[in-house]
């Protein structure tokens, strides 16, 4: 009988499509990443905690919405991990849990402005919603 935190890394993985595995732990991802300097756990850490199967600090981690969702992580990555996948599962994990949405449609206005283009809130509804 697997629990609940397998089956969790499990689904992540699923998601991602990625083979956490494969990651030898270089960091040349979380040195490209624009982000590392606001986020608590960096790329490589993502996929060294879901390959080990420490989740649970990474679903209250406010990285999870400070990954920029750039890619340059998985270009970076010479062995084709894709951590910005593997980041992207995990805070759709977060986001489905009930109750855990971080952005609604009446909250969108307080963030419209003409500087801002359509594509940035469809893409944070995507990334912030169910």
């Amino acid at each position: 009988m697997k629990s609940e935190n397998e089956r969790l890394r499990e689904n992540i993985i699923r998601i991602s499509g990625s083979d956490v595995r494969k990651c030898m732990k270089c960091g040349k991802c979380s040195g490209t990443c624009p982000s590392y300097d606001e986020m608590e756990y960096h790329p490589h850490q993502f996929v060294y905690m879901v390959e080990t199967g420490d989740i649970e600090p990474l679903l209250n981690s406010e990285s999870l919405y400070k990954c920029l969702t750039c890619f340059a992580c998985v270009d970076r990555c010479p062995r084709g991990v894709q951590p910005a996948k593997v980041v992207e599962a995990v805070r759709l994990s977060v986001i489905r849990q009930q109750g855990r949405n971080r952005l609604t449609p009446d909250g969108t206005e307080r963030y419209l402005d003409d500087d801002i283009p359509q594509q940035a809130i469809v893409s944070a509804f995507r990334k912030y919603t169910k």
